[in-house]
């Protein structure tokens, strides 16, 4: 028994394949078998699609680039937080050391 490999998708493809099942009214089962895909891997896609389109981060992977660009500025958003929280610890530290 051969083990398969595990395919990884780009968030483009993954955008195509759901905008295939929306936009062009294909069923999954239709596309899964057009493209060889999982059905449990497609249904999660349109999942996350949704999600992304109601506002919500969606699970994993970003698909369209709002959700990607939302993602890299809340990394960011957070590390700047810290960097402030650092910043107010050694300053209350040196104003301490001060009197």
């Amino acid at each position: 028994m051969t083990r398969r490999t595990r395919r990884n998708f780009d968030p483009t493809f993954k955008l195509q394949v759901v905008q295939m099942i929306r936009d062009q009214g294909l069923s999954v089962g239709q596309v899964c078998r057009d493209l060889e895909l999982v059905d449990s891997a497609v249904r999660r896609w349109l999942r996350q699609y949704d999600a992304e389109q109601a506002g919500q981060p969606g699970q994993g992977k970003p698909l369209t680039a709002e959700q990607q660009r939302i993602r890299q500025l809340e990394t960011e958003n957070q590390r700047l937080r810290e960097d402030v929280s650092i910043l107010k610890k050694a300053s209350a530290f040196f104003a301490r050391e001060l009197k």
